[in-house]
């Protein structure tokens, strides 16, 4: 289940707070993984949302690779706080969102919709389909979604709770016929403590 009820968005902003965002396990300082997938992506830079962006530096990065709508979704506002002062003067160039992504209503289509450790935390079949109604309802019908979780042999915890392990493939046949596997990456994540966690990068074409 994902982290939902005001217990939980207390958990999350409490990471942060006690560990600091460089003392928890998915902290990059630079996310060269996803950032070479979006360099890659076919097309003009409009716009792209990140999904459970945290205190991740990607936003940054986005308006620096020219993207003209940048936003950034996370569950804690902690976590917003921190992105935001960590993106300093370019703070207002972005669109902050706190909102639990299995019940956000999206004003507006991205053409990139990045996830990096958000989904696999669902796991509940309901909460999977929830969050695949608001990625349809939130994605440009030309767009891209870059999705990483843990890959079949990564961890199968983080942060005290449950996680959900795909593949490329397992991820695309859970995201249903309007999405095509274009590319997949396999990743192997050293966390700030040294320990290595295995990750998969699928990106993935809306087709309708």
């Amino acid at each position: 289940m994902y982290p939902s009820d005001p217990v939980d968005r207390r958990q999350w902003g409490e990471a942060y707070v006690h560990k600091g965002e460089t003392g928890v396990s998915w902290f990059e300082e630079t996310p060269t993984v996803s950032l070479d997938l979006i360099k890659a992506l076919p097309g003009p830079k409009g716009s792209l949302i990140d999904v459970g962006g945290g205190a991740s530096r990607l936003a940054t990065h986005a308006l620096r690779l020219g993207f003209g709508h940048v936003a950034v979704l996370d569950l804690s506002g902690e976590a917003i706080t921190r992105s935001q002062a960590a993106t300093g003067s370019e703070a207002d160039r972005v669109e902050w969102i706190v909102a639990n992504v299995t019940s956000w209503k999206p004003g507006r289509r991205y053409d990139v919709w990045h996830d990096r450790a958000a989904f696999h935390f669902l796991t509940d079949e309901a909460d999977r389909a929830a969050y695949v109604e608001t990625l349809n309802a939130a994605l440009s019908v030309t767009g891209h979604a870059i999705i990483a979780t843990f890959a079949l042999d990564g961890p199968e915890r983080c942060s005290g709770l449950p996680v959900q392990r795909y593949s490329p493939e397992t991820l695309a046949a859970t995201l249903g016929p309007r999405f095509m596997l274009v590319n997949s990456v396999r990743h192997e994540h050293q966390t700030p403590w040294g320990s290595t966690q295995a990750f998969q990068f699928s990106v993935l074409a809306r087709v309708s």
